[in-house]
């Protein structure tokens, strides 16, 4: 790990993501009967079917995934603050966390939105972090 010590938070939140993925994964196909799917197999739209609701966390997941992952790495290798680096890793996985457990539990769309709008902000916010690094700092 020689040159990454300092990313420790980073690299911890991407690895309990990958976790976390796969838990999303293996919950999300719970519950699906053939009165509440599509044709394609996956539930019908309904937020009121707590099926439909795990079907909806693990892709929201699975949406946010490859740009998470490549601004992380990309402000690790770029040399980016590792203060900032870990921060914002370890505040994308809690905000996921929480939006994964909103979405699974309720049906509460304002404070799914607002888990959701943080982990994108914090994708931007590292994605900034790096160009900043490789083109003001650098």
């Amino acid at each position: 790990m020689a040159g990454f010590e300092e990313y420790g938070h980073a690299l911890a939140s991407l690895a309990l993501w990958g976790l976390m993925m796969v838990a999303l994964s293996m919950i999300s196909t719970r519950g699906r009967k053939p009165e509440n799917r599509c044709d394609c197999g996956k539930p019908k739209r309904n937020y009121a079917d707590p099926a439909y609701r795990r079907e909806r966390a693990f892709m929201n997941a699975v949406e946010t995934s490859p740009a998470f992952m490549a601004t992380t790495v990309a402000a690790m290798l770029s040399g980016a603050s590792p203060v900032s680096v870990n921060a914002l890793a370890s505040i994308f996985l809690l905000s996921r966390i929480a939006m994964a457990v909103v979405h699974i539990r309720t049906e509460n769309q304002p404070m799914r939105s607002a888990m959701f709008g943080i982990g994108w902000l914090v994708i931007i916010l590292m994605a900034l972090l790096s160009l900043w690094t490789i083109f003001i700092v650098a």
